[in-house]
């Protein structure tokens, strides 16, 4: 489902703006048991992905964002303090990155 953009007051666009209320009707006519939200890391990503979380918190689904951290050939040296504590929070075992899927 594309939103068509992010949840941003300062650049004057609203939730009804978006493709959120078609999301929740898509929701409520089928039988979806994920959402899975992949949407910028920024103020108004999170913005956004807290609006859906409230909006779709009545269905019984799971809802959950793709995995945010460190690229694969960043260095330490530039992660700010945010980026660092998600990589460590949603860490994977060692093992698990040598096996193939």
């Amino acid at each position: 489902h594309v939103l068509g953009g992010l949840i941003s007051p300062m650049d004057g666009i609203s939730p009804s703006m978006l493709h959120i209320d078609s999301l929740v009707q898509r929701i409520q006519s089928s039988s979806v048991n994920e959402v899975i939200l992949a949407l910028n890391t920024s103020m108004e990503g999170e913005t956004t992905a807290f609006y859906i979380f409230r909006k779709l918190a009545p269905f019984n689904l799971k809802l959950s964002t793709i995995a945010r951290g460190l690229a694969v050939g960043d260095s330490l040296e530039y992660a700010d303090e945010i980026t660092l504590s998600r990589s460590i929070k949603h860490r994977v075992p060692f093992e698990g990155l040598l096996q193939k899927e």
